[in-house]
C-alpha cells in the first residue's frame, strides 16, 4: 500500500499567504520541506482523505488523475479540509468524464456543504452519511469513523481504514482523543498512525494536538499493544503559528521514532 501525503499544513499553509512571522520568512528562504500546502492524503490513488483548496495543485504537482479516486473521506467541514466549491468542477458542463461515480463519506454538515455547492448541477457523486464507530464497506476499504476532539459545533471525525488487511488510523484534526475513541482503539492493531501537531509547544491539547500530546499518544499505543511490529507513526498538519520549521520538528520527533511528514512524502506499507 502507498500512502501519499499531498499536503501537510494547517488552514493558513506555510508560508502563510500574508504572514510576515519569522517562521514564514524562514520557510520562504529555505523552501524545500518547509513549504506546506493544506493537508490531505491519498491511498493507492483510489482513496482520498479530505478535499482541501489545494487539490488542483496537488493533482498537477504529483501527476494525480482524480478520476481514479473512488472514495473520498471527509473529516469535517472546515474549508482547509473541504473546499466544496471545487467539487462542482466535476459536474457536467465543467468536466467531461465517464460513468464511474465518486463516493463521498462524511457526517451531516460536510455532506450538506457538498450538496449545497452542487445544487442545480448534474453530477456523479454518491453521498454516504457515516456515524461514529459504525463500520462501513466502501468501494476500496472498510472504514470506521471515530470521534475527534475538534469543533464542538459539529461532529468531527477521524478514520480507521482497513484496506486488504493493512490498517491506518487517520488522526487529524483532533486534540487529545475522546474517551470513546481511546476505548475503541484498545483492541486494534495498526500498521500506520497519522497524527497532527498543529499547536507545537502550546500547553493546550484541546481541538488540536501539541507536541506533548503526540508523544504521549505514541506511548499509549505502545503500552496498549495497538501498534503492529514495524508500525509507522507520522505527524502532519502543522501551523506556522507554532513557530517550528521542518528541521525543528524532526529534531523533536525523530528520537521518539515518529516521522515528520512533508508535502510529497510517500509511505509504503
Amino acid at each position: 500500500m502507498k500512502v501519499h501525503f499531498l499536503g501537510t499544513a494547517a488552514y493558513e499553509g506555510i508560508p502563510s499567504l500574508f504572514c510576515q512571522c519569522s517562521t514564514c520568512h524562514q520557510a520562504r528562504e529555505r523552501g524545500g520541506r518547509n513549504i506546506r500546502t493544506r493537508t490531505s492524503v491519498m491511498i493507492d490513488e483510489v482513496l482520498k482523505v479530505d478535499f482541501p483548496p489545494d487539490t488542483l495543485y496537488h493533482s498537477l504537482k504529483y501527476g494525480i488523475d482524480m478520476n481514479n479516486v473512488q472514495d473520498l473521506l471527509i473529516t469535517h467541514s472546515h474549508s482547509d479540509h473541504l473546499y466544496a466549491e471545487d467539487m462542482g468542477i466535476r459536474a457536467k458542463g465543467y468536466a467531461q468524464f465517464g460513468n464511474s461515480p465518486l463516493h463521498v463519506y462524511g457526517h451531516e454538515i460536510p455532506l450538506q456543504r457538498c450538496q449545497q455547492a452542487l445544487k442545480g448541477l448534474s453530477h456523479n457523486y454518491k453521498f454516504h452519511r457515516v456515524d461514529p464507530f459504525e463500520s462501513i464497506k466502501t468501494q476500496t476499504a472498510t472504514i470506521v469513523p471515530l470521534l475527534a476532539d475538534h469543533d464542538p459545533n459539529e461532529t468531527c471525525l477521524l478514520y480507521y481504514i482497513d484496506k486488504e488487511g493493512t490498517t491506518i488510523l487517520y488522526g487529524n484534526d483532533s486534540g487529545w482523543f475522546p474517551e470513546q475513541t481511546w476505548n475503541w482503539l484498545k483492541d486494534k492493531q495498526l500498521d500506520l498512525v497519522i497524527l497532527e501537531c498543529t499547536t507545537g509547544h502550546s500547553l493546550n491539547r484541546n481541538n488540536h494536538m501539541n507536541v506533548e500530546a503526540v508523544l504521549e499518544t505514541k506511548i499509549w499505543m505502545e503500552d496498549n499493544n495497538v501498534l503492529k511490529p514495524g508500525a509507522q507513526v507520522v505527524v502532519t498538519h502543522f501551523s506556522h503559528n507554532a513557530g517550528l520549521l521542518h528541521e525543528d520538528l524532526t529534531e523533536i520527533f525523530t528520537p521518539a521514532g515518529i516521522q515528520v511528514a512533508y508535502d510529497g512524502l510517500v509511505v509504503q506499507l
